[in-house]
């Protein structure tokens, strides 16, 4: 199973999500992310990642291409405007929409930023979760 994560920028959620999907995952999954854009990696996103035992670090903030669409399973789009201008999906992938919130847009202190970044970590993670579960499920009923 190939699983591709897809954001505006690929700077925090869907990066978030790559980091969740291959700790939880294991081996049962391909997985990647990329951005209709490249924005580079939020520092905050990285930062909440590790704090739950992850480093993110090391993926990279990448731009959609056509290879990466052309060998997806399943595209979750994390954001309105990923799903909004989502390229052309090959027939047979499938593309699932997660509404998150910019976690990056968040204002106030620095505490109150980080709040929100880790909040939508463990929204993600719950997401995550769901999905894998659910991608088991699927595959034992076939």
């Amino acid at each position: 199973m190939h699983l591709l994560f897809l954001c505006t920028g690929n700077a925090c959620r869907s990066q978030m999500a790559e980091g969740w999907a291959r700790a939880l995952g294991g081996n049962r999954l391909t997985v990647a992310s990329a951005g209709i854009e490249a924005h580079g990696q939020n520092p905050r996103a990285i930062a909440v990642m590790r704090e739950a035992g992850l480093d993110i670090s090391g993926q990279e903030s990448t731009r959609v291409t056509d290879e990466m669409l052309r060998r997806a399973d399943l595209v979750v789009t994390v954001c309105g405007h990923a799903d909004e201008h989502c390229p052309v999906l090959p027939p047979g992938t499938r593309k699932e929409h997660w509404p998150l919130a910019d976690p990056a847009r968040a204002g106030g202190s620095e505490d109150e930023i980080m709040a929100v970044f880790r909040a939508s970590r463990d929204e993600i993670r719950a997401r995550v979760e769901d999905l894998l579960q659910r991608l088991e499920q699927g595959r034992a009923a076939s």
